[in-house]
């Protein structure tokens, strides 16, 4: 679900991340839910499948060809909300625990603006290849406005 950033990439300050959660924040609500349940039930399709190897005129073999093509129309669906998220300028980074990266301009470098499903507004950021590990708490200054592009030399 990573993008790299590019020069059409935008970049939010955290006002402009939190004017916009309430939206990203439902959409995200839709994904991790959906998410979810396809990771719960790609498992029990997998443990069905492995418990009716070998039986050569399984009779649920039609019900399991089933539940692969309803996984697979799940699979579109969330890719859909993922394509929302990233159409927003916003970085969806785990489907089922709601993680979303804001790209941002710190100190005249690229960062993220990192939002976790369930917290009430943008409070910490990251360096791009930091992850959710590296959360650190939002600095007191203000993070740099979108018109601001990252220092490439940096």
């Amino acid at each position: 679900m990573t993008r790299h950033h590019d020069s059409a990439t935008r970049f939010f300050t955290v006002d402009q991340a939190n004017a916009m959660l309430p939206l990203v924040r439902a959409i995200t609500e839709d994904m991790v839910q959906l998410g979810r349940e396809l990771f719960d039930r790609q498992q029990r399709l997998e443990y069905l499948k492995a418990a009716h190897r070998g039986s050569g005129d399984d009779p649920y073999v039609e019900e399991l060809l089933q539940i692969e093509e309803e996984l697979e129309r799940q699979r579109e669906k969330l890719a859909g909300y993922v394509r929302e998220l990233q159409e927003l300028g916003v970085e969806p980074k785990s489907a089922t625990e709601g993680l979303i990266d804001f790209p941002a301009v710190l100190e005249n470098r690229p960062v993220y603006l990192c939002w976790k499903l369930g917290e009430p507004e943008v409070m910490y950021w990251h360096e791009l290849d930091a992850g959710f590990a590296g959360r650190q708490p939002l600095p007191a200054i203000t993070l740099s406005d979108s018109s601001v592009e990252p220092d490439p030399e940096q």
